[in-house]
């Protein structure tokens, strides 16, 4: 008898519906956004980290009221003419429309429980939480009001790494967040760096790491580059916790890891620290 070949072609068959953004990729526990704002966006059943948007995190760790935003009327623009699949001052316009924000970074005057300080939050949904120009502009602005204000600064890092939008003068911000920090440290003021997940690349190796004491949240990513493109690299299999906070917590890298609920009365308690009588 001959044989009938009966396999069916599945390239034409319908994708799987993508999962919701409020189902934890951990236990796949569902949440109402209410819930999840509530937790401050942290799984209940499993404490995985979701993302959290700047201003959140701001409204998180900042006291009812307290916060005073600066620097406000700076727009990233297009130096180099670039352009991909898109122009450039098209990805920004859709990223301001999606966020709400002029950029990546969020600064501003604050109080943790009463202890007065500057803030700088990055989002990571305003293109990928790149750094570019007016992102080192405002951390540099947030080192020196800072200073000027003989305050502590600290920062919440959540980046892809340098804007390649914007070419070298997005890699001319290592220098100059270093050096903004570096000027703050000479005013006798304190850094208090808290990674999000992921702070890589440019971020990762410039002011994010420049801390006085550098807290993590679990499972954060603080590699320079991410683990799929090192073990293609190297060639070689990479433990399955690489460049996460557990790891950097091993090898000295970061002081400690928090988890979201927990980090609002750890920088207050830090902030005491650094503002006691020497």
């Amino acid at each position: 008898m001959a044989k009938i070949d009966v396999s069916v072609e599945t390239d034409d068959q319908p994708s799987p519906p993508p999962s919701h953004p409020n189902t934890c990729p951990s236990c796949h526990s569902h949440y109402r956004d209410d819930e999840l704002e509530r937790s401050l966006w942290v799984c209940e059943q499993c404490g995985h980290h979701f993302p959290m948007r700047a201003r959140a995190r701001i409204a998180s760790l900042a006291d009812d009221g307290s916060f005073a935003e600066e620097a406000t009327e700076l727009h990233s623009e297009d130096p180099l003419g670039f352009f991909d699949l898109r122009p450039y001052t098209e990805r920004l316009a859709e990223a301001e429309m999606k966020t709400g924000l002029a950029d990546a970074m969020v600064i501003g005057r604050a109080a943790i429980e009463g202890r007065q300080c500057e803030l700088a939050v990055m989002d990571f949904a305003f293109m990928g939480g790149s750094m570019g120009s007016v992102v080192g502009e405002k951390l540099s602005r947030a080192c020196d009001s800072a200073a000027e204000a003989e305050m502590p600064l600290v920062t919440v890092t959540s980046s892809g790494g340098a804007r390649m939008q914007e070419g070298i003068l997005a890699l001319m911000q290592l220098p100059k967040t270093v050096a903004a920090v570096e000027d703050l440290h000479d005013s006798g003021q304190a850094l208090l760096c808290v990674m999000a997940h992921p702070t890589t690349g440019g971020v990762l190796a410039s002011f994010a790491t420049l801390g006085d004491v550098v807290l993590a949240e679990p499972n954060a990513l603080m590699s320079f580059a991410g683990p799929r493109v090192v073990q293609e690299i190297t060639r070689e299999k990479l433990p399955d916790d690489f460049g996460r906070a557990e790891q950097n917590l091993r090898y000295g890298q970061i002081d400690a890891i928090v988890p979201r609920p927990e980090l609002k009365p750890t920088l207050s308690r830090l902030l005491r620290l650094f503002d006691a009588p020497d």
